[in-house]
């Protein structure tokens, strides 16, 4: 536990970090005009063009791409918050763009035959309830904001770094077991935090 705890810090520090670098980029997208949800949808976009590589057996540019929308996904957010365009319909499209991109690439992976059809399996539910574990622990007014070893920027990058190694099957065998990982943590963080909540 401590030493999941250690890694969860190490990588909670890394993406502040990299947010913080994003900074002056995304006030000046924020001053073109360009609004955060457009951002969100062109992540989208370049997201189904890496399943793409992956169902036609290119995972090293399936990888690629994929490390690319990670890079969408981070920067829309950084975009709302300096144009002040911060929005519960924002968060919304972006949570459920984000359902589908992550469903896209594994399903296309699996389909592709480029990992063991169980580990897909399991990595496509692990990665859906890592999501759903989140939201219904915010229903409960628990706060999980960096919770879990694979929040989806992780899962972005271990997947995407597999495929451009040349290991993707690898990546996914990872996914499948962390995810599940994750989503304990995040139930037993749910429970720890309703315990000591008032009735």
């Amino acid at each position: 536990m401590l030493e999941t705890t250690l890694v969860v810090t190490l990588l909670n520090k890394l993406r502040s970090r990299i947010g913080g670098a994003l900074n002056p980029l995304a006030s000046a997208i924020a001053r073109s005009g360009i609004s955060p949800n457009a951002i969100t949808f062109i992540g989208f976009l370049v997201c189904l063009a890496s399943a793409y590589l992956f169902y036609t057996a290119e995972p090293l540019w399936g990888g690629i791409v994929l490390l690319l929308s990670g890079f969408f996904d981070i920067i829309d957010g950084a975009v709302a918050r300096a144009s002040g365009k911060v929005s519960r319909w924002g968060g919304v499209l972006d949570s459920t763009l984000d359902r589908y991109s992550d469903l896209a690439v594994l399903a296309a992976i699996l389909l592709a035959g480029l990992c063991d059809p169980i580990a897909g399996a399991a990595a496509l539910i692990g990665s859906v309830m890592v999501s759903y574990v989140r939201a219904k622990g915010e229903l409960e007014s628990v706060k999980m904001s960096s919770v879990g070893l694979m929040e989806r920027a992780e899962r972005i990058v271990v997947l995407a770094a597999a495929a451009v190694a040349g290991y993707t099957w690898v990546g996914v065998i990872v996914l499948a077991v962390l995810t599940q990982f994750t989503v304990l943590q995040r139930l037993y963080h749910i429970w720890k935090s309703l315990r000591v909540q008032p009735k």
